[in-house]
């Protein structure tokens, strides 16, 4: 069984959160765990010490030029460091990827509605081999979502549509989504569960919105990939990941 655990920018408060999860990795037997993350908070404090503004196209940040320096060193610099060596010092050897490594995601640029969203990436190829090394030599890949077009031009990729597409290329099973909300909810009430249809309908609606609308749409394309389930949820301790495998999960579970 292999599992992509994609981790928003605040899924976890301070270290406490990476123990858990270094706990939770430790204590499943033959399973692989792929790790991808963001970093949307850390980078839009980065931005505002530079004087940058910030603006998001449904939940998607537009990154013009004078940005993506700024994005791809809280990314695939501070966050990927930190996130790699608390796991490795709570016995997780990992291994730090970023979508340019070996060409792991090459990119073109994303258009949304006809309009440029700067160096904002759409992943139109994915050479999966670095992250199966990393697993067969008993690492875990902790993957930045920054990645290059074929010009070594750096771009940044939504980290949930990165874990998606990664998600399909690795064969992942589940792919669970942390977040800093407990799952897709409705007037105060959480979702267990999730057909496609029915979030395109909620999407449709208006019921999701912001970064949701993007978590969703990332979730369809892993599903129509093949992988059988998607999470949507927070992290309550070793626990969460336990539940996922016993097929137990907590949050919100989507399937075609």
């Amino acid at each position: 069984m292999r599992i992509l655990i994609k981790i928003g920018g605040r899924a976890f408060e301070g270290q406490e959160g990476f123990v858990s999860l270094a706990k939770a990795i430790r204590s499943t037997d033959h399973i692989q765990v792929i790790i991808v993350h963001g970093g949307g908070s850390e980078i839009s404090e980065a931005l505002r010490k530079a004087h940058r503004e910030t603006a998001f196209v449904d939940g998607i940040r537009v990154t013009p030029a004078e940005d993506i320096e700024i994005v791809e060193d809280v990314l695939s610099g501070r966050i990927n460091k930190r996130i790699a060596a608390l796991l490795s010092e709570n016995g997780i050897p990992c291994r730090r990827l970023s979508g340019k490594t070996d060409h792991l995601f090459m990119v073109k640029p994303l258009i949304r509605d006809g309009r440029s969203l700067g160096y904002v990436g759409e992943i139109k190829h994915v050479n999966p081999k670095p992250v199966f090394d990393s697993l067969e030599s008993g690492h875990v890949p902790v993957v930045s979502p920054i990645s290059a077009d074929g010009d070594g031009n750096s771009y940044n990729v939504n980290a949930d549509s990165a874990a998606a597409v990664l998600a399909v290329a690795s064969q992942c099973s589940d792919l669970v989504y942390l977040s800093d909300v407990p799952g897709v909810c409705t007037k105060d009430t959480i979702l267990p569960s999730l057909t496609i249809r029915q979030a395109r309908r909620l999407i449709a609606d208006g019921t999701i919105i912001g970064g949701m609308v993007a978590k969703i749409e990332s979730a369809c394309e892993a599903l129509n990939g093949q992988v059988k389930r998607v999470h949507i949820t927070r992290w309550h301790g070793p626990d969460t990941l336990r539940n996922i495998i016993k097929k137990e999960p907590t949050g919100t579970t989507i399937q075609l």
